[in-house]
């Protein structure tokens, strides 16, 4: 599948799928610091890698991620995010141990439910800034 800026063309089909999610922390506890947010970027990216898809932009606050995803139409959404979720729990509790006291009886950073919306028309310029303004912690 080939890239052209934020369209996808393949053999069948060409698209600009693109997902903004939000993953909040258990409890909406205040978790994260700078270097848990760029180690967390990183293991998103190669999440997407793994899926081809690409992880347009990310930022966060102590209590919660926005990663913007450009996917292709064979992947499934909810996949990807149970990917994210999963992957960036376990590595984020085996690299920093003192977030372990967040993960309380289930063994999860996250909660439960998270939001994945459309971005439909809106420019993505617009949703970067308003992903790249997230009050990130110090």
């Amino acid at each position: 599948m080939a890239e052209s800026g934020d369209v996808r063309t393949g053999r069948h089909c060409v698209s600009a799928l693109h997902a903004r999610v939000v993953f909040v922390t258990k409890c909406r506890h205040r978790v994260f610091a700078d270097r848990h947010l760029s180690r967390m970027e990183e293991i998103m990216r190669a999440v997407c890698a793994d899926f081809e898809t690409e992880l347009v932009e990310f930022n966060g606050e102590n209590n919660h991620v926005h990663p913007l995803v450009n996917f292709p139409p064979k992947v499934a959404l909810s996949r990807l995010v149970n990917s994210l979720k999963g992957v960036s729990s376990r590595r984020m509790r085996h690299e920093f141990p003192d977030l372990v006291r967040h993960y309380y009886q289930a063994n999860r950073l996250w909660s439960g439910p998270h939001f994945a919306g459309s971005v439909g028309d809106a420019p993505l310029t617009v949703l970067r800034q308003y992903i790249e303004q997230q009050n990130r912690p110090a």
